[in-house]
């Protein structure tokens, strides 16, 4: 594809040359570009053409501060690596991957082939599963009537019930924490690989709950339904239990040397 100075190549995913040809099945990509597939090396990347006056890296630090923006881009992105990854083993590229053109995607490919291949074989027939467990509630516990005992000066009780309220919120996180190593423990023997993400503040997450386990999960496509049917099966008093999936493999289909999330963008030229 000729070089446009105006605009750059947006990189989602890459996939084995075997994979490739679906190019037609793809929804749109981000900012409604038409996604298309370079092939080198063995293997394809799935790409389309972004202008560089909402994708450069100026402009670039900017939107990435509107939120609108970046949720549908964020969207737009997701749905490709999703439809890509329904048919074949993937590996996603982190959000807002872009290149200066083609080429520089190719020579990616060819420099990056061994360790893109050894990354597609681990993933290859899996998905990620993901698994959120929210404290319950912590409750006050209940306090002894007083009977014929003196009644206590205010300021007295008053400290006696915030050292109640602390006691009870600590073992209830303390309970919470029990459980969700032993929903962490039993997910993680059915998966073939496991990882524990930073837990989301509630602001993020939407619920007042604290969040005590954020998991995911990589299992074998035949096991999925297993995976499922083990989550349900630990939901119980004490938290809520969420399953999310299956996804493409976002957390386990990295380059050797890219553990926090893959390939990086080029620098824009």
């Amino acid at each position: 594809m000729a070089a446009d100075p105006g605009a750059g190549t947006y990189l989602y995913a890459v996939a084995a040359e075997e994979d490739s040809g679906r190019e037609g099945a793809l929804p749109q990509g981000v900012a409604g570009g038409e996604v298309r597939a370079i092939g080198r090396a063995g293997l394809v990347a799935y790409v389309s053409t972004v202008p560089l006056d909402q994708f450069g890296e100026e402009p670039l630090r900017r939107s990435m501060e509107d939120l609108d923006w970046l949720e549908e881009t964020a969207r737009a992105h997701h749905r490709v690596v999703e439809a890509v990854a329904r048919e074949a083993a993937v590996v996603p590229v982190r959000l807002v991957t872009v290149y200066s053109g083609d080429e520089q995607v190719e020579a990616l490919l060819e420099e990056r082939c061994d360790d893109f291949a050894r990354a597609l074989a681990r993933v290859a027939g899996r998905q990620e599963w993901g698994v959120k467990v929210y404290a319950a509630a912590g409750e006050e516990p209940a306090r002894e009537e007083e009977g014929g005992k003196t009644p206590e000066r205010p300021g007295t009780a008053y400290l006696k019930r915030r050292q109640e309220q602390i006691r009870g919120r600590e073992e209830a996180w303390r309970r919470a924490g029990a459980r969700a190593e032993d929903i962490h423990g039993a997910l993680s023997s059915i998966a073939v690989a496991s990882r524990r993400h930073r837990a989301q503040d509630p602001q993020l997450s939407g619920r007042p709950e604290s969040m005590v386990l954020n998991g995911a999960y990589l299992v074998d496509r035949e096991r999925g339904e297993e995976f499922a049917r083990a989550v349900e099966e630990l939901r119980g008093p004490g938290g809520d239990v969420q399953l999310t999936g299956p996804w493409a493999p976002y957390s386990f289909a990295v380059l050797d040397d890219e553990g926090d999330g893959g390939p990086r963008g080029g620098d824009l030229m």
